[in-house]
Order: C-alpha cells, then sequence, then structure tokens
C-alpha cells in the first residue's frame, strides 16, 4: 500500500484536497495508524480512472472525511483514545519527546546567554536529575489516568514526589564546586538523541504496559469502567460512580450474566457512556484549565528570573513571551468555552 506521501495526484487542486483529508482523518476523526495512507491509495485509483478532479468525483475533503471515519473506524478503535486523540503509547511519546524538544531548545538558549560551555557540580547533576524525573514520572501518571489507571496514576504521582523531595534533599546538601565542564553542542546532541528515541519507540509495545489484566469477576470490570469514564473521558467523579452504581444494580438483577456479556467491551461501553455535548464541554473545560496552568508558570518563571537577575535577559525574554502566548490561547479557549455552540469547536 502506497504511503499517502508517495501518491503523485494530476492535480495541485487534487493533492491539496488529499492533504486536507489526511489531516482531517488524523485530527478531526483520530484515525488508526494506516488508514489514512490505505483511504488516500483508494481515493488515488478513483479519480485517475474518473478523469475529473477529486472534489467533483468525491465531494468535499470535509465530508469525504467524516463518511470514510463513520464507515471504516470502528468503535472499538475510537474508544482506545483519549480526549486528545491518543493512545496511552503515543501520549508517552509525544510527552517525552516534547521534554526532550524543551531541553534542546534550553541548551540553545544557555549557549546564547551564557557561553559554549556548561560547568556541572554535584548539586547541578543532582538538580537536574530530579527535574527529569519528576517530569517523567508526572508525564506516567497523566498517561496512566488517560488509560483509566487511576491507582498506577496515584502511584506515579507518590514516586515524582518522593524523586522532588529527594532530589531537593541532594541538591541542597551536594558541594557546590565544579566538577566538569561539557560543551553544550553535546547536551543538545543528548537532547536531539532523547526526541528522536521518544519518536521512535513503538507505540503498541507502550500501549500494552498501560493494558490492564482480563477481567477476572465483575467487580474488575466495574472497577476499570470507573477508571475509563473518570480518567480517558474526563467525567466528574460522582457521575462515574452513579453510571457504575446503574452498572451494578442491573447486574443484580440479570440471571448469572457477566458484565461484559452485557454490556460488552468496556471501553467501547464507557464510550458510548461519555460521549455527547457535555464530554465535548467537559474536554474544553479541562484544556482551558492546563492552558491556565502553563501561563501561570511561564508568569512566575518570568518574575522570578527577572528578580534574580536584575535585568531583562534572553531567558526572561522567553518566558515572556510563552506567557503572553498562553495566555492568548487561554483568553480565547475561555470565550470559545462561554460562547453556546462553540465548545464543540474548542474541544
Amino acid at each position: 500500500m502506497a504511503r499517502a506521501a508517495d501518491l503523485v495526484w494530476a492535480r495541485e487542486e487534487d493533492e491539496e484536497w488529499a492533504d486536507t483529508v489526511h489531516v482531517r482523518l488524523v485530527l478531526d476523526h483520530d484515525a488508526p495508524a494506516g488508514l489514512a495512507d490505505e483511504v488516500l491509495a483508494e481515493a488515488h485509483q478513483i479519480v485517475r480512472e474518473a478523469g475529473l478532479p477529486a472534489p467533483e468525483v468525491l465531494g468535499e475533503p470535509e465530508a469525504y472525511a467524516r463518511t470514510v471515519a463513520a464507515e471504516r473506524i470502528s468503535e472499538k478503535d475510537r474508544a482506545k483514545v483519549d480526549s486528545r486523540g491518543l493512545t496511552p503509547g503515543e501520549r508517552v511519546c509525544a510527552s517525552l519527546g516534547t521534554l526532550g524538544f524543551i531541553g534542546f531548545c534550553l541548551c540553545v538558549m544557555h549557549w546564547f546567554e551564557d557561553g559554549l560551555w556548561v560547568r556541572g557540580s554535584w548539586a547541578s547533576v543532582a538538580g537536574c536529575t530530579t527535574v527529569v524525573a519528576v517530569a517523567s514520572l508526572g508525564t506516567l501518571a497523566f498517561v496512566a489516568r488517560a488509560a483509566g489507571r487511576i491507582r498506577g496514576m496515584w502511584g506515579f504521582l507518590t514516586g515524582a514526589a518522593c524523586a522532588f523531595a529527594g532530589g531537593i534533599a541532594v541538591a541542597t546538601t551536594a558541594p557546590g564546586e565544579r566538577l566538569f565542564e561539557v560543551p553544550v553542542p553535546v547536551l543538545m546532541a543528548g537532547c536531539a538523541a532523547w526526541t528522536v528515541a521518544a519518536y521512535a519507540f513503538p507505540d503498541a509495545t507502550l500501549d500494552r504496559w498501560f493494558a490492564p489484566r482480563p477481567h477476572a469477576d465483575d467487580e474488575q470490570w466495574l472497577a476499570r469502567l470507573e477508571g475509563l469514564l473518570r480518567g480517558r473521558h474526563a467525567m466528574p467523579a460522582a457521575e462515574a460512580r452513579g453510571h457504575v452504581r446503574e452498572a451494578r444494580q442491573h447486574l443484580s438483577g440479570a440471571d448469572h450474566e457477566r458484565a461484559e456479556d452485557t454490556f460488552g467491551d468496556v471501553e467501547v461501553y464507557a464510550m458510548r457512556l461519555a460521549d455527547g455535548p457535555r464530554k465535548r464541554q467537559r474536554v474544553a473545560r479541562h484544556k482551558l484549565y492546563r492552558t491556565a496552568a502553563a501561563a501561570a508558570v511561564f508568569t512566575v518563571l518570568a518574575v522570578d528570573e527577572t528578580l534574580e537577575t536584575g535585568h531583562f535577559s534572553g531567558w526572561v525574554a522567553c518566558y515572556v513571551a510563552a506567557a503572553g502566548a498562553w495566555t492568548w490561547t487561554l483568553i480565547a479557549e475561555w470565550r470559545d468555552l462561554r460562547e453556546p455552540g462553540r465548545a464543540d469547536k474548542a474541544a
């Protein structure tokens, strides 16, 4: 099967049509890997045989993507992704890849601001190790929540808290004399290798790590349902417990039927319960909270750096620019959430 990027379209408008279909399938409909390439290869064959522009043969790209998604993306595939359209493995790769990219950018900033060499001490090594450990464990905590593993989330958060406390204790007591010097390009290469490795790691392997064991009884099935509703579908705990209570009552009146036989696959059932306008509003609200947190963090960093250096440096400029961008995004998302009919678009 030819990849979408390898297809040669006869007209420029056909190529634009194909690009739009590909983007809409991936971003709007969370198409599983390979489906977009398969669909576009079939569309390419149809358009070539018809000898007409793609919009005339297959319609507008957005409508075609919706039709394909409705016909060829199963409920089971849609149920595997979280509110951001990612599987647990994809979210881990994206988060760790982003962490490596941020490290690369910080290395570039250090090069411009402080010179070519980075001076290391036991205290700085402990501090950097703590940051990486806390960021990685925090990432895994959010991934576990999105996978419906609420207990796993609390385990990773506990590990992050312990790593933070231990790292701070070591960093404040470790000697600060210089141990070594490393050229910034070496650190940049390490960050680039981290990023490439994060995106190259197979998503399916990570998905298996976060997959639960087969349900031994109905209570495990119901516990999994609550975790999926709260984590993957961002449903409030009280509402999720209400759905679980209703399912348990239904099972108590059934003739010894297992939960999986009565309700089907737990991931699909959770998605059906959560779907609808209220889910889109919940997702938009959670997105607003994340944006507000990012804006607050960069604002605090900008103020702290200004007070520490006493002047407007390159670091301050970066923090101010980031805080401004996140604040602008926050205002736009807040408006979308308040205006009727726009919350769906924001989500």
